[in-house]
């Protein structure tokens, strides 16, 4: 099984580097035990970024406009509407996991998304607002807890005391 971490974003944008700097955290707090990817791609190059996982984990601002910027937001994929007849002109993360799931690609069968209200994804350069930065560590923890339920749940699947090798004892 694998589990990733996609943080999305693009470091250039004030705010939208949230989902870069999360995922690299996470990476240094859980080592090898969950692979830590960061994305500043879109559209069908996503599917690189996703096909392999079982279990994926998305870290990512999400302007709502219907909370305070630094608002935490968990949802599974289930729970965000598809746009009907999606769009020609975008291709995002859900229309590339639908794309893969209908080409047979090893896609994730679990999707969790981990998305802070930004304050500023337009401006170049600079540093997060103080709502994103302080949204960091509350995300982290969510993150981990997430993280560390999935890897628990791994473990305890696993048959305990297999052999992995036919070597005959003398």
């Amino acid at each position: 099984m694998s589990i990733r971490v996609l943080g999305l974003g693009n470091d250039l944008l004030a705010d939208d580097r949230l989902g870069l700097v999360a995922a690299s955290a996470i990476g240094r707090r859980f080592g090898d035990r969950v692979e830590a990817v960061c994305s500043s791609t879109s559209g069908f190059d996503l599917l690189e970024s996703v096909v392999g996982a079982t279990r994926l984990l998305v870290l990512d601002t999400l302007p709502t406009g219907a909370a305070p910027p630094g608002t935490v937001f968990e949802v599974s994929e289930d729970e965000v509407p598809a746009l009907q007849g999606g769009s020609p002109h975008y291709v995002g993360l859900f229309e590339a996991l639908r794309l893969g799931r209908t080409l047979g690609l090893a896609v994730p069968a679990e999707v969790v998304i981990l998305a802070v209200e930004p304050e500023d994804v337009l401006s170049v350069g600079g540093p997060m607002s103080a709502a994103v930065a302080g949204a960091v560590e509350p995300l982290l923890d969510r993150a981990g807890a997430i993280l560390s339920g999935w890897l628990a749940a791994e473990a305890a699947a696993a048959p305990a005391g297999a052999c992995t090798s036919h070597a005959q004892l003398s």
